[in-house]
């Protein structure tokens, strides 16, 4: 049962700062198992209502948020998340470090259903979605060289080695092709993936990893293979029956590897490339930006105001 539910709307002199890790689950991950101390935020952004209620609990006393990219009972398309309010929420709740766990098709024969990837690369094909906070008054362009925070996912390789089972393998290294959905690709578009460097294909990591670094929040995916998309010439064409089939398979294993990232983000804490990214990337100074724009802007500009 939940035992608190709070409505939350971010402004300059309220934004909080009491978790500092979030987990984001995808496909087949609506909740986080081991929570205590629930509650419910329902954050109201400038940039509409997240997918979902923010869980916020403890994990082996740790204080973690929770959001299920999708709504719980998964009821909106890739296209339709809104990720600009997910990550302003998150932010408003003093998030620096966040935790993806998404699904993917393999375009690598070595990736095979049931691996886990932590991609360091990705590629954005979407097509329509907002992928930035700014404009309207205030211009940044950060840095996408490193679209994944290299300690962060070290970290989280860590925590898989610790917990895994022999038989699932760990990729530490891949591209992640981010496609518009919601329909899988043609069996030419899956060839031209693979012909482009991807390694692994999903439809939500993107622009998620951008609002992430425009709001200086660490970023790391841990990504669960499902399929070998459709260019796989003896394997079956990827259906969202068999995704998911061997999503539930991986999905307690990727509960205990989280849970263990915790634990050890709560020990170490590390210095992340994100952490400062708009020192460098923040064309528009806050000193000119109209009182409506800072306020729209606030949990991603609060502290630098502060100091001003």
């Amino acid at each position: 049962m939940l035992e608190n539910r709070h409505l939350i709307t971010p402004v300059l002199e309220n934004v909080l700062e009491e978790f500092a890790i979030a987990i984001i689950g995808g496909s087949g991950l609506y909740e986080m198992q081991g929570l205590a101390d629930i509650q419910e935020h329902w954050v109201d952004t400038p940039f509409g209502k997240p997918s979902d209620a923010v869980v916020t609990g403890t994990l082996d006393g740790v204080a973690v948020a929770f959001l299920a990219r999708h709504g719980r009972g998964h009821k909106l398309l890739p296209s339709e998340v809104p990720y600009r309010a997910n990550i302003y929420a998150l932010k408003a709740l003093g998030v620096r470090y966040l935790l993806s766990i998404s699904a993917v098709g393999s375009l690598a024969e070595d990736m095979r259903p049931l691996d886990m990837v932590i991609p360091d690369q990705m590629m954005d094909l979407t097509k329509g979605r907002q992928a930035s906070f700014f404009g309207a008054g205030a211009v940044a362009h950060v840095s996408m060289a490193q679209p994944v925070c290299p300690n962060l996912a070290e970290l989280l390789s860590r925590a898989c080695q610790a917990t895994v089972p022999e038989d699932v393998r760990v990729h530490t290294k891949g591209t992640y092709v981010c496609i518009e959905g919601p329909a899988f690709s043609t069996r030419a578009e899956s060839e031209w993936y693979r012909s482009m460097g991807a390694q692994v294909i999903g439809m939500t990591n993107m622009p998620e990893a951008k609002l992430a670094r425009e709001a200086e929040i660490a970023y790391a995916t841990l990504a669960l293979v499902t399929d070998y998309d459709c260019w796989h010439p003896r394997e079956a064409h990827v259906t969202a029956d068999l995704a998911m089939a061997n999503l539930m398979r991986n999905a307690a294993t990727a509960q205990h590897i989280v849970r263990h990232a915790i634990g050890l983000l709560a020990l170490e804490m590390p210095s992340s490339i994100a952490h400062d990214a708009l020192s460098s990337s923040l064309v528009t100074p806050i000193a000119i930006m109209e009182d409506s724009v800072k306020l729209r802007l606030a949990a991603l500009l609060a502290s630098r105001i502060n100091r001003g």
